[in-house]
């Protein structure tokens, strides 16, 4: 390819074997991974609205939603499961910070950051399993009501999203340990895991507040 061709050709890059971003003047950079994680949550964002139109649909239509137990006790621990939504607020932090040392060549930085935000998401699905092991000791099981049936769907999937979350986030961290990637300039895919999780934070706040608080 010639100079002057080159030069109006905004994906071209001089090796051809490059899987890096690539530069558009109308649309900027970006890979084709981070492409296709943009992709992936705008078609689960539809599966989320979902679960959550159905659920007020469900609400709406019910003279007598059971939010009590039968000793007058709400069911759904709100204090525990908002220490458990401010964790998951705090690993998207670390997850930025994350990002930040792979982009700034902090091989340290990253590792501990990562690490942090492993820990946080596993907190939350440690949290999560107390709850549902609270519940169910109380005969609230999948089915028993509407209101059962819709936060056992809802917070279930989410904390499917949370597990693969954490699982990738793990597989990213071993990689920076032990293979010495992502800290040398080759930070695409901490952004792209960066985006999930960064979703999947976004999501259970919009869980938390219509299924705890409304």
């Amino acid at each position: 390819m010639s100079d002057h061709a080159a030069e109006h050709d905004s994906t071209y890059h001089p090796n051809p074997g490059y899987d890096g971003p690539t530069q558009d003047e109308h649309f900027g950079e970006a890979s084709d991974g981070k492409i296709g994680m943009w992709i992936f949550l705008l078609t689960d964002a539809m599966s989320f609205s979902g679960f959550l139109l159905a659920y007020a649909i469900l609400r709406a239509g019910s003279a007598n939603w059971p939010i009590n137990n039968d000793h007058g006790h709400p069911r759904l621990g709100i204090p525990f499961t908002a220490f458990m939504t401010f964790v998951l607020i705090c690993s998207s932090v670390t997850m930025v910070l994350a990002l930040a040392a792979a982009q700034n060549k902090d091989r340290k930085g990253l590792l501990t950051w990562l690490g942090a935000t492993i820990l946080g998401g596993a907190f939350f699905l440690g949290g999560q399993v107390y709850e549902y092991s609270h519940l169910i000791h109380e005969g609230l099981v999948f089915n028993k009501d509407h209101m059962m049936s819709t936060f056992f769907s809802v917070t279930g999937f989410h904390g499917m999203h949370v597990f693969t979350g954490v699982t990738y986030l793990t597989v990213i961290w071993c990689q920076a340990a032990f293979q010495g990637k992502y800290s040398n300039g080759d930070y695409n895919n901490v952004e792209i895991v960066g985006l999930f999780w960064h979703f999947v934070d976004l999501v259970w706040i919009l869980v938390f507040t219509f299924i705890y608080l409304v």
